[in-house]
């Protein structure tokens, strides 16, 4: 589905360097819409494998983003009625501990507007920390209304090392160095080609 993105969207990649080459890491960005996880796919390298922290209800609801995510990428559930127990932790640390990619957008719902941040959940610190696994922080702006070539970027930051490092340290320098990468966003002028049939689709 590479160059159907590519052809759709103008993605802009930087920071593609500090991709660690071998897991195991935590990907952590904001999150605007549903396709955010398709992008992380689409720049990230498919091996090894990136495993999303989903809700199963919300896959239930998009079948066919929940298709794409199973072929390509994995899928963790978190159950959000009973929210983060020791089942979904026993997964993580599986995939962890095993040489994979776990990315997860820390603020949980989608975010209300481009250019900010939501309040962090603190579970990525913690999964980092029992398994001593760096987080490597991305920033997405575009994704939230979409048209036709609109320009997506990507920052990727450095990978932030998890050595010495306490769950509340870890949680307070990654959401900074969010910020740091989330750049400021202003909508551009000009036509803006399906902008409704795209964003609905991909929301």
């Amino acid at each position: 589905m590479g160059p159907l993105f590519h052809l759709a969207f103008a993605v802009k990649v930087a920071g593609r360097e500090h991709i660690p080459a071998a897991g195991p890491y935590i990907v952590i960005g904001n999150h605007l819409n549903w396709i955010d996880a398709w992008i992380l796919l689409l720049v990230f390298p498919t091996e090894p494998r990136i495993h999303f922290l989903a809700n199963p209800a919300n896959l239930i609801q998009h079948p066919f983003h929940w298709r794409v995510v199973k072929a390509v990428g994995g899928y963790i559930p978190v159950d959000l009625e009973h929210h983060a127990g020791p089942q979904l932790y026993e997964h993580v640390d599986r995939c962890l501990q095993r040489g994979g990619v776990v990315a997860i957008f820390p603020e949980a719902a989608y975010g209300p507007r481009e250019g900010q941040l939501q309040p962090f959940k603190s579970g990525f610190a913690h999964f980092a920390v029992d398994n001593r696994a760096p987080v490597l922080p991305v920033a997405l702006s575009g994704t939230k209304d979409l048209w036709l070539r609109k320009e997506i970027q990507v920052r990727i930051g450095e990978a932030i090392p998890v050595a010495g490092q306490t769950v509340d340290g870890l949680y307070e320098l990654a959401r900074r160095r969010m910020e740091e990468l989330l750049p400021e966003y202003r909508e551009p002028e000009g036509r803006k080609p399906l902008r409704k049939f795209l964003t609905r689709l991909l929301y």
